[in-house]
């Protein structure tokens, strides 16, 4: 952790039985409050560090930032939760929105219309405050936003990756049946690659494929930012971001 700045809880996601590998992933970067749980890892610190896990996990999904968590047993609930926060902290008219939700063992049982309700709550506060709102875009939305209801609570986050961290910003096109890069990163790092290319050692894969094992293994030797390429980010568009903080660590 950097600074004064308090001290925020994130969550970053990754896929089923990979959270250990994560968990010790995120202690690797300087985290040290890190929590592993199903489906990803909790873990304390100011937008540096999660700016940080953006640019440097190989194998997290994504970085979320929970912005409310509240009792969500209806759609009603749901929609009053939304509208309790203040939403101009965080976008304006000038910039787009889209709200992903999953449910699980709640009244609201369909995350797409969760999503729907979510999107309707933001829009109308700016409605009712300014008479305009502002805009939907699913494909590259400046604030991107994560709802997840479990037994009828809410945990409402700020995307802060924008788009799935596999996405890793170097390949253009993709062959039949792609391997995910994070899948790839994982068992490169489960294979003990890392001591393997700084002992000198190599990399043979005889069924390459795409490349998507080589191109991670060469980025790991190398020590790159698996990040480095990407042009879009869930926090740029953010009116709480810290361009200050991103640029040093892209330096």
């Amino acid at each position: 952790m950097t600074g004064s700045m308090p001290a925020i809880e994130f969550f970053a996601t990754t896929a089923r039985n990979l959270e250990t590998l994560l968990a010790d992933e995120l202690r690797g970067l300087g985290l040290t409050t890190v929590t592993e749980t199903r489906g990803g890892a909790h873990f304390t610190g100011d937008l540096a560090d999660a700016y940080r896990v953006c640019l440097w996990s190989r194998v997290a999904n994504r970085v979320l930032m929970p912005l409310a968590q509240f009792e969500a047993a209806d759609a009603d609930a749901l929609y009053a939760g939304v509208r309790a926060i203040d939403w101009s902290a965080h976008l304006d008219l000038e910039r787009t929105l889209a709200v992903h939700a999953d449910s699980a063992r709640s009244g609201i049982d369909h995350g797409k219309f969760a999503a729907l309700k979510i999107k309707d709550a933001v829009v109308d506060q700016f409605r009712d405050q300014t008479g305009s709102r502002p805009s939907v875009d699913t494909e590259r939305p400046d604030i991107a936003l994560y709802c997840h209801l479990f037994r009828d609570r809410a945990t409402l986050s700020l995307d802060l990756s924008g788009d799935s961290l596999h996405r890793r910003g170097y390949r253009g096109e993709s062959g039949a049946a792609p391997l995910k890069e994070t899948l790839a990163a994982a068992i490169l790092l489960r294979a003990g690659w890392p001591s393997i290319a700084a002992d000198g050692g190599a990399l043979f894969d005889p069924l390459c494929g795409s490349g998507t094992l080589p191109i991670e293994a060469a980025m790991i030797a190398a020590d790159s930012a698996p990040g480095l390429l990407r042009d879009h980010w869930g926090f740029t568009g953010w009116l709480g971001h810290d361009a200050e903080a991103w640029q040093a660590l892209l330096a």
